[in-house]
C-alpha cells in the first residue's frame, strides 16, 4: 500500500474520533493536516515531553541504571508508534481499528498526562534557579525533594487513568433530576423519563460491562425512555453485536431516539456516496430493530388518561464544524406554541443558539454529546470541573434559566469514545421526574 494512502487513512481515523479532532473541517488547519509531516507531530511532542520530564527524573538521584530504563521504556513506546503507522491499514474492519486506536490512546494519556506535573514543577524550579543566577548566587542544582514532589503528584492522575480504563468506563450511576414544568398536564405529574445518551457501540468490547448499564436502565421501570444520539462511532455494523442486549430497553409509553453527529457516517472513508447512504439507512433501521421510535425533525404525542405530552426530536445541530441537520421549526410544525414541550437535541450548543429564545414553550431540552470529556472532577452538589468547559459552557447536568421556566439537561453519556475509560466523569443513566410545581 502506498505511503500516501497510509497517511491519509491514518489521518482520517485519528482526526475523526471525537469532537476535539474536528479541526480537519477548519480551512485554516486542514491543509497542514494533510501533510505527511504532520503525522510525526505527536511523536515529536512526546519526545520533547520526555526530555523535559527526564530533567526532574535525574534529580531523583536513582542512579544511571534507572535513567537507562527510563529511555528504554520510552524508546519502546516510540517504536510502537512507528510500527503502528507502518502496519496501519485504513481498510481494516472497525473492530481492528478500534483496538489499535484505543491502545494508542491509553499509551498516550496514561504516560503523558501525568508527566505534566513533574514538567511543571521542574519549570517552576528553573525560574527560581534563574532568579538566583541573575542576582549572582550561581546556578544551583535541582533539588531532590522538588523532583520527588513532581513525580509524586504524577502518580495521582496515573492511578486515576488506570482506574478509568479498568473500572471507570463501566462505573454506571443513576442520577435523578426533578423537573418543574408549569402547565404540565395533570396526568403526567410524576411521569418518569429515563435518558441515556452517546452509546458509541463501536467502542465496546466486554458484553458483561455493557449489560451492567443496560440492566440499570431497565431497573428504573420508567414510563418512557429517550436516547439522545450517537448510537455508533462511525458505521452501522458496530451496533450489530449489541442489538439483542439494547432491545431489552423498553417502556410502557415508548422509547424515543434521535441522531447524533457520529450517526451520519461523516467521519468515515466511504468508497462511494451510495455506500454512505446505505450505511445511514441501515443505522436508522437499527433503531426500529431495537423497538425505538427515531425522531428526525418531528414530534410525537404521548397520551395518558386523555391528556397529551408533546415530545420533539431533531437531528444533529451543532456549531461549526459540527453538522447542522436539525430543523427545529419543522419538528414543531403543527404544535401550539403555548403548550409545554420536551425537546431531544444531541448537541447542547443548539440550546443557546435556537432553543432558549424560541417562541414555542420548550420547557425541557435533553442533550448529550460532550461526555464531560470523560475526564474531570465532580463532588455532587459542591464542585464540577472538566476541560470540556472551555468548549461547552453547558457540559454536564442541569442548567435552568433564571428568567423563564426553561431547562437544559446534558447527560454525561453511556459509552466512551477514543480513550477507553472515564476519569471522574462516570457513565450516566438519568431519571427525569416531571412535576408542575
Amino acid at each position: 500500500m502506498a505511503m500516501e494512502a497510509k497517511v491519509q487513512g491514518l489521518f482520517h481515523l485519528i482526526l475523526n474520533t471525537g469532537s476535539f479532532f474536528e479541526l480537519r473541517r477548519c480551512p485554516t488547519f486542514a491543509p497542514y493536516m494533510r501533510s505527511s509531516l504532520f503525522l510525526f507531530f505527536p511523536l515529536v511532542i512526546f519526545i520533547v515531553l520526555d526530555i523535559l520530564a527526564f530533567q526532574t527524573f535525574k534529580a531523583l538521584d536513582l542512579g544511571k541504571i534507572f535513567g537507562r530504563i527510563y529511555w528504554l521504556v520510552h524508546g519502546l513506546g516510540y517504536a510502537y508508534i512507528l510500527l503502528a503507522f507502518f502496519q496501519f491499514d485504513p481498510q481494516a474492519n472497525p473492530a481492528e481499528l478500534r483496538q489499535g486506536l484505543q491502545g494508542f490512546m491509553i499509551y498516550a494519556i496514561a504516560l503523558y498526562v501525568p508527566k505534566l506535573f513533574p514538567i511543571s514543577v521542574g519549570i517552576l524550579e528553573d525560574v527560581f534557579r534563574s532568579g538566583k543566577f541573575v542576582v549572582g548566587q550561581g546556578w544551583s542544582s535541582r533539588r531532590q525533594f522538588v523532583a520527588t514532589l513532581g513525580w509524586g503528584l504524577a502518580a495521582i492522575p496515573f492511578l486515576g487513568i488506570l482506574h478509568g480504563v479498568f473500572r471507570g468506563r463501566f462505573k454506571y450511576r443513576v442520577l435523578t433530576n426533578r423537573v418543574v414544568i408549569p402547565g404540565l398536564p395533570k396526568a403526567f405529574h410524576g411521569f418518569r423519563i429515563v435518558q441515556i445518551s452517546d452509546i458509541h457501540s463501536g467502542s465496546f468490547s466486554d458484553p458483561d460491562e455493557v449489560r451492567r448499564g443496560v440492566d440499570m436502565v431497565v431497573a428504573q421501570q420508567a414510563d418512557a425512555v429517550v436516547f439522545t444520539g450517537d448510537l455508533v462511532n462511525n458505521v452501522a455494523e458496530e451496533m450489530n453485536p449489541w442489538i439483542d442486549l439494547f432491545k431489552q430497553i423498553q417502556a410502557p409509553f415508548g422509547v424515543f431516539s434521535i441522531l447524533g453527529n457520529h450517526d451520519y457516517g461523516d467521519y468515515w472513508r466511504w468508497p462511494s456516496a451510495q455506500s454512505k447512504k446505505d450505511n445511514f439507512q441501515a443505522l436508522c433501521k437499527q433503531h426500529a430493530s431495537l423497538g425505538w421510535d427515531l425522531l428526525r425533525n418531528e414530534h410525537r404525542l404521548i397520551q395518558k388518561d386523555g391528556e397529551t405530552l408533546e415530545l420533539v426530536g431533531i437531528e444533529n445541530w451543532g456549531k461549526p464544524p459540527f453538522p447542522q441537520y436539525g430543523d427545529l421549526n419543522k419538528a414543531l410544525a403543527g404544535l401550539p406554541l403555548e403548550t409545554p414541550k420536551i425537546l431531544l437535541s444531541h448537541d447542547p450548543s443548539h440550546y443557546d443558539v435556537q432553543v432558549v429564545n424560541h417562541p414555542a414553550n420548550i420547557a425541557l431540552t435533553l442533550s448529550g454529546h460532550t461526555h464531560g470529556m470523560q475526564f474531570g472532577i465532580e463532588i455532587p452538589g459542591w464542585f464540577k470541573w472538566s476541560p470540556v468547559k472551555f468548549k461547552y459552557a453547558k457540559w454536564a447536568g442541569n442548567y435552568p434559566e433564571t428568567d423563564q421556566p426553561r431547562t437544559l439537561y446534558v447527560n454525561r453519556g453511556f459509552g466512551y469514545l477514543a480513550f477507553p475509560g472515564r476519569v471522574g466523569i462516570w457513565p450516566e443513566v438519568t431519571v427525569h421526574e416531571l412535576h408542575s410545581v
